[in-house]
C-alpha cells in the first residue's frame, strides 16, 4: 500500500487528491507544521533527507517532489487516465504545465511570502515580484479562455500539479477580478468528488477556497 507523508497546508494535499482520483490504495502519515515557524517537523527527515512534504513510499521506493510523485502514480496506477496520448498537442501542453507549475509559477509566490515578512525595506522588491505574479496569472487566464482544463477539454494530472500554486495565489489575495477563468477552473477542480474526499482525509487545508 502507498504511504503518503502528509504535511498540513502543503503540496501533499494534491497527492491525496490524485490518489483519490486514481482510486489507488493508500494510507496517510500526518505531520503538523510548527505553529510559530510554520516549518515542517524534523521527523520528516527520517523519511527523506530534505525533510519536505510530499513524500511517498511505495514498497521499497521512496519518492519526493510533487511532479515526480504525480508522474510515478499516473504511470503505475493510472491505466492511461489523466495523461493525454503521446505525440498529441494535448500531451505537449500537459508536459509544459507539469513543469511550469513549480518551475515558473511557484517561485515568485514564495519570494513574495518571504519578502512580506521583512517589511518596509522589501517594498521595492515586492512591487516587482507582484508584477511577475500578475504576469503569470494573466498568462494562465489567457490560456483558460479557450479550454476547460490546462491541457485541453479533459482533466489531467497537470491540473492537479498546477492547483497548488493557483490556490496559494488565491489564498494570499493575488487573483484579480480580471482573472475570472482561473477562478472558474479552480471551482471545477474543487467540485470534483475526489478533491472533496481528499480534503476530508487530509485535514486542515487553508487554500481550498474559491
Amino acid at each position: 500500500m502507498i504511504e503518503v507523508h502528509h504535511l498540513n497546508n502543503s503540496r501533499s494535499q494534491r497527492i491525496l487528491w490524485l490518489l483519490e482520483e486514481l482510486a489507488a490504495p493508500y494510507r496517510i502519515v500526518k505531520y503538523q507544521r510548527d505553529a510559530k515557524t510554520m516549518l515542517a517537523p524534523p521527523e520528516l527527515k527520517a523519511i527523506h533527507a530534505l525533510g519536505k512534504s510530499p513524500v511517498i513510499r511505495d514498497g521499497e521506493q521512496v519518492i519526493a517532489e510533487s511532479g515526480a510523485i504525480i508522474e510515478f502514480l499516473v504511470e503505475k496506477y493510472g491505466a492511461g487516465k489523466f495523461v493525454p496520448p503521446k505525440d498529441t498537442p494535448a500531451f505537449a501542453s500537459y508536459r509544459y504545465w507539469m513543469h511550469y507549475a513549480e518551475g515558473s509559477f511557484m517561485p515568485p509566490l514564495l519570494i513574495k511570502l518571504y519578502l512580506s515578512r521583512i517589511g518596509e525595506p522589501a517594498k521595492p522588491l515586492l512591487e516587482r515580484v507582484d508584477r511577475q505574479i500578475q504576469m503569470h496569472l494573466d498568462f494562465i487566464e489567457s490560456e483558460l479562455k479557450s479550454k476547460s482544463y490546462v491541457a485541453g477539454e479533459e482533466f489531467t494530472a497537470a491540473d492537479v500539479q498546477l492547483s497548488f500554486p493557483a490556490e496559494f495565489a488565491l489564498g494570499r489575495g493575488d487573483l484579480q477580478d480580471r482573472q475570472p477563468q482561473l477562478r472558474r477552473w479552480l471551482q471545477r477542480l474543487h467540485a470534483r468528488p475526489a478533491y472533496v474526499r481528499a480534503l476530508e482525509k487530509g485535514g486542515t487545508y487553508a487554500y481550498a477556497k474559491d
